[in-house]
């Protein structure tokens, strides 16, 4: 028996002396899963992966974003058919995260794939921009959309009622619930991933039923056959209408204005449809995700298109089309609500919104420790949101992301942030989806639970479509774009301060 287990302790020792000599990528992910002594858990399944993928899309976007996109393209038909071109662009980018999401089904997902297909640096201005604006950033404009609806049934927390002003810093009860709320789904959150997984669920399923009500309930009460007629003449017409004086002034669109206009309705409906890729951040907490995250991520992405075109099919047989692009703080769903419901619309909607933003929020903190779990384990991110806790998650990341992104709520400029990263968003997109031929080529042997569907064509039609639409948006929206660029080049100091630090 004692020949036998030093013979034992020799293999172990071989085996180690194995993975230092076969590169540092195997070097990494041995210690990633050697010198720790707490795992992740999959405890997620595919309902879980199915929700988390469509409560982190659906958020407050489905009520107000029509209202810009129908000013840009002045018609019934045109307005539908930007949230299906949103809905056919997000499919297919969602399936083709399904090859990637089979080859590493791994804590953090996105920054895993573009580590892989380029490099750790690449990688990390993803990270950096997912931690500085995106993910916090939206984390924190949901936070106070939630506030703000909550405001209809408890006046103390809108954003009129300054709590705290001191020169140009001021504080709202809006941004004090939204903190809040934050902390609150974080400390859920770091207390297991099964909390979390319960809020997503219940959270998520109650807002489709809920829109799908509204849906139901608008074609059977509030829909008008004179209101679908006359919204569906000159319906294809691509045209930017305004408000001047009262009077509706219609411009007919051509050459690029019409382009720019296309890009940015497709702006608004893109980002509705956005944080699909959430579920890829918590792989190693899902079962079986080699298939499950690629099932979910159709799944999802399906439910979500179909009850959003729904949506705008019920808002154009309920409201004149004038209505949807000019309702009152753009809040068409509440437009909408009123016809069906009467005065009590506005309450049933602001209850629904709250639901919706903040089972949203719950999959958008879930999810967003894991990119940072991973960045730490690479030396590119602070040590501690690293370690797992004793409820197996990442907890100090969890805390960082909620320090974070609670500070961006006191900005009052997280809309602004979050304009500002949408050309950033398409260029990691663009290439995750490029990552797919790379890796084709770069690592042929390696075992894939999902081919991208359609390719090399429909993974081809994402990236041209999605760099067209980022051009556009530089020509057109460059206020915005120009400084998004800047925050991720901003990167390229940070990753070599963290590359210095690691060799000290």
């Amino acid at each position: 028996m004692p020949c036998i287990k030093k013979k034992r302790r020799k293999n172990s020792r071989q085996e180690q002396l194995n993975v230092l000599s076969s590169g540092p990528g195997k070097f990494r992910d041995f210690f990633m899963e050697k010198d720790t002594s707490k795992q992740f858990k999959p405890s997620l399944g595919l309902l879980d992966a199915t929700m988390l993928v469509a409560g982190s899309m659906i958020g407050s976007g489905i009520f107000i974003v029509s209202a810009e996109i129908a000013r840009n393209v002045g018609g019934a038909g045109t307005l539908l058919l930007m949230w299906i071109l949103a809905g056919v662009v997000t499919l297919i980018a969602a399936l083709s995260y399904g090859e990637l999401s089979g080859m590493f089904p791994k804590a953090g997902g996105q920054y895993v794939y573009l580590r892989e297909a380029y490099n750790p640096f690449v990688a990390f201005l993803f990270g950096w921009t997912q931690f500085g604006v995106i993910q916090t950033g939206t984390i924190a404009a949901v936070a106070v959309a939630f506030a703000k609806f909550t405001a209809y049934l408890i006046p103390a927390f809108s954003e009129q009622n300054v709590l705290f002003h001191i020169a140009w810093f001021k504080i709202s009860g809006a941004q004090v619930l939204a903190i809040i709320s934050i902390i609150l789904l974080t400390y859920i959150n770091s207390r297991g991933v099964k909390n979390g997984k319960i809020i997503q669920t219940t959270f998520t399923l109650t807002k489709i039923l809920s829109l799908l009500g509204l849906i139901v309930f608008g074609f059977l009460t509030g829909a008008k056959a004179e209101v679908w007629n006359a919204n569906w003449q000159n319906a294809w017409q691509f045209s930017n209408i305004a408000n001047v004086n009262g009077q509706t002034v219609t411009t007919l669109l051509s050459g690029l204005a019409l382009f720019g206009a296309i890009a940015v309705s497709m702006k608004g409906t893109l980002f509705s449809s956005d944080a699909w890729n959430n579920v890829t951040f918590i792989a190693a907490e899902i079962k079986n995700p080699e298939k499950n995250i690629g099932r979910a991520l159709f799944l999802g992405t399906s439910i979500v298109t179909i009850v959003y075109v729904a949506a705008n099919v019920m808002y154009l047989a309920v409201l004149p089309f004038n209505e949807i692009a000019f309702a009152a703080n753009d809040r068409v769903g509440v437009a909408a609500a009123e016809k069906i419901f009467g005065n009590n619309g506005s309450l049933i909607v602001a209850v629904m919104i709250m639901i919706s933003t903040f089972g949203c929020n719950n999959g958008l903190i879930l999810a967003g420790a894991r990119i940072y779990y991973t960045m730490a384990k690479d030396g590119l991110f602070f040590k501690g949101a690293g370690q797992l806790n004793a409820f197996s998650v990442p907890g100090r990341g969890l805390w960082i992301q909620c320090v974070w992104a609670s500070a961006l709520c006191l900005t009052g400029s997280y809309n602004d942030l979050l304009a500002m990263v949408i050309f950033g968003v398409l260029v990691f997109y663009v290439l995750t989806i490029t990552g797919i031929y790379i890796l084709r080529r770069k690592r042929p042997d390696i075992a894939r639970s999902y081919k991208a569907f359609g390719y090399p064509v429909l993974p081809m039609v994402y990236i041209l479509a999605a760099t067209a639409l980022a051009i556009l948006l530089l020509i057109f929206e460059s206020n915005y774009t120009l400084p998004g660029l800047g925050i991720i080049l901003l990167g390229i100091p940070v990753y070599y301060i963290a590359k210095s630090r690691m060799r000290i």
